[in-house]
């Protein structure tokens, strides 16, 4: 897989506009969530994809920079489009992430939240829930602390 990794200001129109209309497809639409998905935090991100051959991206992440959501690097909107789920691109992609997070920036932790029910994915990269369950924007999520010190380092 060819996975594409910018800085928003990187980032072609046409890119952005394919990366808001997943997100909105997926968690808006798909998820019947209406919420603010444009939230001043992608400014200030690394932005993970990759597309098809006409520019169409089907699985995104972003790393948030410290001090966005958290104290440590932050990994948030993991999305994969519905017709390329089950293929393993999540995982890869999450793997892909976390590398670029102890390689390029030099960092061992990573904090997320996660929706509860995807704890067990997050948990098989080494994710650890440290906090209760509770909403977000109506869904359940769970904060989840992954170090890699601790960490046996690859996605099972």
């Amino acid at each position: 897989m060819n996975w594409t990794m910018k800085r928003f200001e990187e980032l072609t129109l046409q890119e952005m506009y394919e990366i808001l209309r997943l997100r909105n497809e997926v968690f808006v639409v798909e998820q019947k969530c209406p919420y603010q998905d444009i939230d001043d935090k992608d400014q200030n991100s690394f932005h993970l994809f990759a597309a098809d051959g006409q520019g169409g991206i089907f699985a995104y992440l972003r790393i948030l920079d410290k001090g966005q959501t958290f104290d440590e690097i932050s990994i948030g909107r993991v999305i994969v489009r519905e017709d390329k789920r089950g293929s393993g691109l999540a995982k890869e992609m999450l793997q892909t992430a976390i590398d670029f997070v102890e390689k390029e920036l030099q960092e061992h932790q990573i904090r997320i939240e996660a929706q509860a029910h995807l704890s067990a994915f997050y948990g098989g990269a080494g994710f650890q829930p440290c906090s209760e369950v509770f909403l977000e924007d109506g869904i359940p999520h769970i904060e989840m602390f992954y170090d890699s010190r601790q960490s046996a380092g690859k996605i099972s």
